[in-house]
């Protein structure tokens, strides 16, 4: 890079001053004014050429790792949501202010002085920004209101289980711009993944081989901030308790499709978004009283009952409709059961 070869310039020139300025003083001061002019030139050029040379080799490290770094620190910086960017800003600003307030008296000592407050700052600025971090799922009502520690604030962060990616309906609901924020796999949902993907059920090897694939996509094609959270993977607990125990640890949203963790959700206060309501919630709603044109394909539970679907695949149970199986019949919608686990609509000939 063009940039850098210019830093690495203003090294070595910065060397050669400074290879100057020792020959000089050397001169000055050992009271070498008498050697000729010819060797002082001399001295001058060669330990000046040596200093710059030096000083070039020392960038040639320094400003590839900086760049590193700062290409690292840019990456970072991408994948936090903005309410993490600004909560690690405050942070920094609060390490910086309490490192000057104790350095006042310090910066006046001697020669290391300086140096020392700069570590100083840079110690609690970094500090600030690890604790802000940390602390960044804490509402502003709890700190500074007291407010009630079981509040969550929609921070954009869900907690995603291992049906959502075995579902694969995540992706286009991305794609569509609803979802915003950041998605946090908990590691045991990874390793239930390549559990399922290495089965010998050809099935539940499909399944495992697309969960893993949907999340290709999301982290890859998408560009969606995805965070591995590996806290928990190393314990015993199963891969729901994990979920849970890392919302709570959050203070986010599960995102799921499973009816049971739902549930389980709600009896521990916390809040779920379930894609089947989003699903549900979107499709065409059949009001009772309204005739339909269903094709019964096979037999209901209950005597006399026929099952057909709608085109968006909402069950349709038709009283009376069994010895009409095969065929497409006219009926009245009489009543409609929407749960987590779907819609089901009730109807008679």
């Amino acid at each position: 890079m063009v940039f850098n070869k210019i830093l690495k310039l203003c090294f070595a020139l910065v060397g050669a001053l400074t290879g100057y300025t020792l020959v000089n003083v050397l001169v000055v001061y050992t009271g070498l004014w008498g050697i000729p002019k010819g060797f002082q030139t001399v001295a001058y050029i060669v330990i000046s050429l040596a200093a710059a040379f030096l000083f070039y080799k020392i960038a040639e490290g320094l400003v590839d790792n900086l760049s590193k770094s700062i290409d690292g620190l840019q990456n970072t910086i991408q994948k936090m949501s903005s309410y993490e960017l600004m909560v690690s800003t405050i942070g920094l600003i609060v390490g910086l202010i309490i490192a000057n307030l104790i350095t006042i008296p310090i910066v006046k000592m001697s020669i290391i002085g300086v140096p020392l407050a700069i570590i100083i700052n840079i110690l609690l600025g970094s500090f600030g920004i690890y604790l802000a971090i940390g602390k960044r799922n804490e509402l502003i009502k709890d700190i500074f209101l007291g407010g009630s520690k079981t509040q969550y604030v929609d921070n954009g962060l869900k907690v995603v289980d291992t049906s959502v990616l075995i579902d694969g309906r995540i992706v286009d609901i991305i794609k569509s711009g609803f979802m915003h924020g950041q998605l946090i796999i908990p590691g045991s949902v990874l390793v239930e993944l390549r559990h399922i993907a290495d089965s010998e059920d050809p099935l539940k090897r499909s399944k495992g081989r697309r969960g893993l694939d949907i999340l290709n996509i999301i982290q890859t094609e998408l560009g969606f901030p995805v965070t591995i959270d590996n806290d928990g993977s190393g314990s015993d607990k199963e891969v729901d308790n994990e979920i849970l125990d890392t919302a709570e640890k959050h203070k986010c949203k599960i995102l799921t499709v499973d009816y049971n963790l739902n549930k389980v959700a709600g009896v521990r206060k916390l809040s779920v978004l379930n894609i089947n309501d989003l699903a549900n919630s979107v499709k065409p709603i059949a009001l009772p009283g309204e005739k339909l044109s269903v094709h019964v394909i096979k037999e209901g539970k209950e005597d006399g009952q026929g099952v057909g679907y709608m085109e968006d695949g909402t069950m349709i149970v038709v009283e009376g409709g069994r010895q009409c199986i095969g065929e497409t019949i006219e009926c009245v919608v009489t009543s409609i059961l929407q749960t987590s686990a779907g819609r089901m609509v009730f109807a008679k000939k």
